[in-house]
């Protein structure tokens, strides 16, 4: 956990490797993961590197390996897997590893060469089968086609066309008797005989084809629009889907038949039926039955041809297919691999011929690993000439930041780089994140039965662990599975907290008894206004319930009032905590990087003006805890010492607890009755007493030290009247308060405008020694001033505003709470008296809600506001989030990745 708390130390070297030898150093370090070279070629274009052939050629090879995968797809056949990462780079090339796939040792230039004659017979094959395929695949849905036009022609030839011949010979016989002649076909034979009248032998035109069903509506209005309804259409569908040749798709598609008696109209439809993409087939005479049959029968024979060749041209790509989905990922990541090695070579600069030389960064533990790794690679090469690796001299530039993680860190500090990459070796947030996200997120979410789950969740994901590493997940289970400890540890401290709550989905749990108890409660007598008493007795330590709050709580009236009251309470506390930490580790990241300025005029300031205010807040909300106020209280009441049972009580512990019993003699000159009521400490009541005058604290106050005050006005009165506490708690409050107040006004201008004026006499104080360059022209005092202002008001400012949003964690904690208790109430608590299916239904309509809104959506609103409280509340105190990720050449992350995607 120390190395965690900051990045690891890096060095920034610089790597001399002989030409030849270069491949086989680089594919040695990527197996290490430990360096991220710097680009020493700016200047150049991606074209103009050395070697971006090479590149090139790496990229064929992708596009091609894409190629096969695509093709794998439409045969819905799975790569095979080429093991884990691990095992494919210790048998990958290398100067100090085996062979690849069963080959021989090859160099980086071989590999890519034996890889691409090989990719490129495959290639060519499958594009050769794939063209022939789409060849077959239009001929035979021709013949498909072809043969369902015609078996759909002859049957409405036979069936239909006599009876609509009859139909129309019948009504127009009866229009051209009446001689109001309008119909279509009437249209159509005057054009041919000059409505003299109709000749039953004359045949009309007729254009038959294919068109998709999906576009049958839209087809047939343009024809009739076209034609203004001077012909005549019939569809036919055919029962089985047809394949496009393009897309693999099947197709719904129906015949059509239209019949015209104009050259014109032939000319429209023809247009019309290729702006739709319709197949139009000529047709024999169909009154010529010897002919069709004839022309169906060898259609027919042609149609089996065509299927049998079809299949085997598909059997034939499937087969290909499967051998290259047995090797597609193997090669993939040799390729990436190639890749990687040859991108980071042309980072390096060839200053002298057949020598490379590179720089980049490593993590410092490491420098003699890569050493060793690169005088290995030389020597296996047999190279005169020896390889080089030293550090540069500084300055350097901007180091990147890495940490060394596990399975368990590994998901927090993901969590905090999505907001911003930590400075180079500044503290880490990831750190402090790991205890306290689960624990505020489980003060939020507090419940026993709901955390429950949550926990089975995360352990469920735990137990899977190793299964899930080796699968191919989604984008949102993959992310699931990188937070599994994160998960876990939420569900656990949720648990933690229902327990603190004694919630579990709204019911308190009686575990070890509760310490009230009402009158008549066990024999069901209790009514809504009794009150509950301590069966123990006040300020008995076995009175106080042993883990979490008394389960009387949860059936008494004013259990909202303190649950209200303790929850607050309690989140500004832990926010209050969570800030001062925050504040804490910017004066300690000021001391481990030794600027002086910001310790002492950034963090004690700031530092003073919390503790002044808020940490002053938090000792007030324990010392109000810590406090008998049943003595102080006591301390201020007039009791009889004869007849009150109160009088000489355990309870009373101010003054050493002694009873003084004052001498009753006081006389009430206004009514002239004797008053012998007294306090505890001896004065004398005369009924008119304030609070002030009966208690012996002295505090000062109306309070006087005797009376519980609010905590919310005390700190308001503390900037508004700070001359004046109404009701203190310890004697010398007022004085305290105003000292803290004065400090806390001090601190501002301290912070504000100090650290501007030292620094501004510093830069003088350089420009006297003739250090002054031109960017220090434009860091003159009044930018410095608006810098540091923004600073200012920002903290100032956001410990108001940060203390008033950690009240989220009070807010939805009771919102969790009162959600579960109506469903509770009125989804099963209202059904458990009716009948059996009304229960059924009511159980049924609990655990709906409760999954989709408590354990779904509740989740996910409670994970997002403890993010923001880390995010915003706690990281903008210390957290610069302007650090470079450590971006190494490793193998491994490199076809992980590809893995993923």
């Amino acid at each position: 956990m120390v190395r965690w708390f900051r990045s690891e130390p890096m060095e920034y070297i610089s790597l001399i490797v002989n030409e030849d030898a270069a491949h086989d150093c680089l594919a040695d370090l990527g197996k290490l993961g430990i360096l991220q070279f710097t680009d020493l070629n700016p200047e150049l274009t991606p074209f103009q590197r050395r070697f971006v052939s090479y590149v090139k050629r790496c990229d064929e090879l992708e596009r091609k390996l894409r190629f096969f995968a695509g093709e794998c797809d439409k045969f819905e056949l799975e790569l095979a897997s080429a093991g884990t990462v691990d095992g494919f780079l210790a048998t990958s090339v290398g100067s100090s590893s085996g062979a690849i796939a069963g080959k021989s040792n090859e160099t980086g230039a071989q590999l890519l060469e034996s890889h691409e004659v090989e990719l490129d017979g495959y290639e060519n094959q499958l594009k050769e089968l794939n063209n022939y395929s789409e060849k077959l695949t239009i001929e035979y849905n021709e013949k498909v086609e072809l043969q369902e036009v015609l078996e759909k022609a002859r049957r409405f030839f036979m069936t239909d066309a006599p009876r609509l011949a009859v139909s129309e010979l019948t009504s127009s016989g009866k229009k051209i008797s009446e001689g109001a002649g309008d119909s279509k076909s009437e249209g159509l034979l005057e054009e041919g005989d000059g409505g003299t009248g109709r000749d039953l032998d004359m045949r009309f035109s007729s254009v038959t084809g294919v068109v998709a069903s999906e576009e049958r509506s839209r087809f047939e209005r343009m024809i009739f629009r076209a034609t203004r309804g001077n012909c005549y259409v019939r569809f036919a569908p055919i029962k089985q889907p047809i394949t496009d040749p393009e897309t693999g798709q099947s197709v719904e598609k129906c015949v059509f038949i239209i019949f015209y008696k104009s050259l014109s109209i032939e000319k429209k439809l023809k247009k019309i039926c290729d702006a739709f993409g319709a197949h139009r087939y000529s047709l024999p005479d169909m009154d010529d039955a010897p002919a069709v049959d004839r022309m169906l029968t060898e259609n027919a024979q042609e149609l089996v041809d065509s299927r049998t060749v079809l299949l085997k041209n598909q059997d034939t790509r499937f087969r290909l297919c499967q051998m290259l989905a047995q090797n597609t990922e193997k090669w993939t990541w040799t390729v990436l691999r190639e890749k990687a090695i040859y991108h980071s070579l042309n980072m390096f600069k060839a200053d002298v011929a057949g020598m490379l030389r590179g720089e980049a960064w490593v993590v410092a533990c490491e420098l003699d690993h890569v050493r060793d790794t690169v005088n290995k690679a030389h020597a296996n090469m047999d190279m005169a000439m020896p390889s080089l690796v030293d550090s540069v001299p500084e300055p350097w530039p901007t180091p990147p930041t890495h940490f060394t993680l596990n399975k368990f860190t590994y998901g927090y500090q993901e969590f905090v780089n999505t907001y911003g990459i930590p400075r180079y070796r500044e503290a880490n947030p990831a750190l402090f994140t790991a205890a306290t996200f689960p624990f505020l997120f489980g003060v939020m979410y507090g419940d026993v039965g709901h955390g429950s789950f949550l926990f089975a969740a995360g352990l469920y994901l735990l137990y899977n662990e190793k299964k899930n590493d080796e699968a191919k997940l989604g984008e949102m289970m993959g992310g699931m599975h990188s937070g599994r400890y994160m998960i876990a540890m939420m569900g656990f401290f949720a648990v933690y907290a229902g327990f603190i709550y004694n919630d579990c989905f709204s019911l308190g749990l009686n575990l070890f008894g509760s310490r009230y108890a009402f009158e008549g409660q066990d024999t069901g007598e209790v009514e809504e206004s009794d009150i509950a008493t301590n069966i123990v007795g006040y300020g008995d330590p076995d009175g106080v319930y042993p883990f979490g709050l008394d389960p009387v709580w949860h059936v008494s009236a004013n259990e909202l009032l303190f649950f209200n009251s303790f929850k607050m309470k309690l989140s500004v506390i832990l926010g209050i905590m969570q800030m001062f930490m925050g504040t804490c580790l910017r004066g300690i990241n000021a001391i481990y990087f030794g600027e002086k300025l910001d310790f002492f005029f950034e963090f004690v300031p700031m530092v003073v003006f919390a503790s002044s205010l808020f940490v002053y807040m938090v000792v007030l909300i324990f010392m109000k805890w810590s406090i008998n106020w049943n003595s102080r209280m006591m301390d201020a009441t007039c009791m009889d010492p004869n007849n009150d049972e109160g009088w000489g009580s355990e309870l009373y512990l101010e003054n050493d607890g002694a009873w003084v019993v004052c001498d009753g003699s006081n006389y009430n000159a206004d009514n002239g009755d004797w008053n012998g009521y007294c306090t505890p400490w001896g004065l004398s009541c005369t009924g008119y007493d304030t609070t002030e005058e009966k208690c012996s604290l002295d505090f000062g106050g109306s309070g006087d030290g005797c009376q519980p005050p609010n905590l919310i006005t005390t700190l308001i009165n503390i900037a508004l009247s700070p001359s004046a506490v109404d009701e203190p708690m310890y004697n010398g409050q007022k004085g305290i308060q105003g000292f803290l107040l004065f400090l806390a006004l001090v601190s501002v201008p301290v912070l504000l405008v100090a650290k501007p004026y030292f620094l501004s006499k510093e830069m003088e104080k350089n420009r006297g020694h003739g250090d002054d360059d031109e960017e220090d022209e434009g860091d003159g005092f009044g930018e410095i001033l608006i810098h540091q202002a923004i600073e200012t008001i920002e903290f100032v400012l956001g410990m108001v505003s940060n203390t008033a949003s950690y009240l989220r964690l009070w807010a939805l904690s009771l919102a969790h709470s009162e959600l579960a208790t109506v469903f509770w109430e009125k989804a099963l608590l209202s059904t458990l008296n009716m009948n059996f299916f009304a229960t059924y239904l009511g159980f049924g309509i609990f655990a709906g809600t409760t999954m989709g809104v408590l354990l779904m959506m509740d989740v996910l609103e409670c994970f997002l506001h403890t993010l923001r409280l880390h995010w915003v509340e706690f990281q903008n105190k210390f957290f610069k989030a302007d650090g470079i990720r450590f971006a190494p050449y490793s193998f491994k992350a490199i076809l992980s990745e590809a893995n993923i995607s």
